[in-house]
């Protein structure tokens, strides 16, 4: 005789499981922001193109009200994750693959909030767009600058990493504070003048030394574990063009500078500025195109290999954008056609791989392949470092 304290097993059996609320929202990573950065600098970088085509510049209005769009979208999504899924919020952070990537939200709000004042206005009102811009620029700068100690701080007394686990992900916290200088400038004009606009300038001027010097630090750890470790996980590989983020946003916040010391800084001071963006842009996006031909190269290895899409692609368009931005900054202050040429044709790469990301993201989205749970890094060396799916 079975009591009813010891229930039949067809009873515990018919037992409810528990169920797991907004399941779709479980495993979104912050790295999703890199797509809102991404779609947001096709706007920024095509605002200023040296050579406009009728058309342009509402093409790009539309591309930001997108950005715009998918940064709401995304937020909520986010938001949500971190209510219903707080476990494995707090499990992303103790990720040394996933932290870094919470720099991309505070890129995000300022590569959205950029677009508001650069091409949103055509749409809001200026108005509109300054106040959008101000918040977002404020909420984004806080944000990077507390990324920017919290993740490299995590890094060192939570997180457990092995020299090979190196890789381009770790600038993307100690990058946001440069997008912030970059962005920064765009409100000068609405400030009061005098101390205001010179409190803001020399602000992103600290935040520029900041991001670079912590660039600095990074980039030989970085490409010593490429020489020593050999070429990077598959998955990781489209990583390598983060490189060209802090350089190519470097370039293109001194040319901001050089444009908003004039009558905020007294002379010859704001004529430093001038040639600082040109003696500092000019080495830097030098450098910047050799790292490009190395990374193009690793990707076309890593591509016969077999490296199909992951979230990794989009790492093919923000920083592809600032160094568009950069050569447009350069070829104003220079006069130098070749930047004019050589912006163009970056904008033209960026583009393209800005349609090839999003489709393949839209796909994994109404497929919920992008949504579901990554796959176990295989063991070894160089395993695969990132949920990147």
């Amino acid at each position: 005789m079975v009591t009813a304290a010891h229930p039949t097993p067809l009873a515990t059996a018919a037992a409810p499981a528990p169920r797991t609320r907004l399941p779709a929202v479980r495993h979104l990573g912050p790295n999703w922001y890199a797509s809102v950065m991404g779609t947001a600098v096709v706007a920024n970088a095509g605002a200023t193109l040296p050579y406009q085509v009728t058309g342009v510049r509402a093409a790009c209005t539309a591309v930001w009200a997108l950005s715009f769009l998918m940064l709401a979208v995304l937020l909520t999504a986010r938001a949500a994750h971190w209510i219903h899924h707080r476990d494995q919020a707090r499990a992303h952070l103790l990720d040394p693959a996933v932290a870094p990537f919470y720099g991309c939200l505070s890129m995000a709000l300022l590569a959205v909030g950029g677009g508001t004042l650069s091409v949103g206005e055509d749409w809001t009102g200026t108005g509109v767009a300054v106040a959008i811009g101000a918040v977002l620029f404020t909420v984004g700068t806080a944000i990077g600058l507390a990324g920017a100690v919290a993740v490299p701080y995590l890094m060192v007394v939570r997180h457990r990493i092995t020299a090979d686990q190196a890789s381009p992900v770790w600038l993307l916290p100690v990058v946001a504070p440069m997008v912030s200088a970059a962005v920064g400038p765009l409100l000068l004009p609405h400030l009061p003048s005098g101390q205001a606009q010179q409190t803001m300038l020399y602000g992103c001027c600290a935040m520029f030394g900041l991001s670079l010097l912590a660039t600095l630090v990074m980039l030989p750890v970085i490409f010593a574990r490429l020489v020593t470790a050999g070429p990077l996980p598959l998955a990781l590989t489209p990583t390598l063009f983060l490189v060209l983020g802090p350089l190519g946003q470097s370039t293109t916040a001194a040319n901001k500078f050089a444009d908003a010391a004039p009558g905020v800084v007294p002379a010859p001071l704001d004529q430093g500025f001038l040639a600082f963006a040109v003696l500092y842009g000019v080495p830097v996006m030098g450098f910047a195109l050799l790292w490009l031909a190395l990374a193009t190269a690793m990707v076309r290895r890593a591509r016969r290999g077999g490296m199909g899409f992951t979230m990794t692609w989009w790492a093919f368009t923000f920083p592809v954008g600032t160094c568009v931005t950069g050569a447009e900054g350069l070829g104003a202050h220079t006069g130098l056609a070749a930047f004019d040429w050589l912006a163009a044709g970056l904008y033209a790469f960026l583009v393209a791989a800005w349609a090839l990301a999003s489709a393949h993201t839209l796909r994994g989205t109404v497929t919920g392949r992008l949504f579901a749970a990554p796959r176990p890094a295989p063991p070894g060396p160089r395993s695969a470092t990132a949920r990147t799916r």
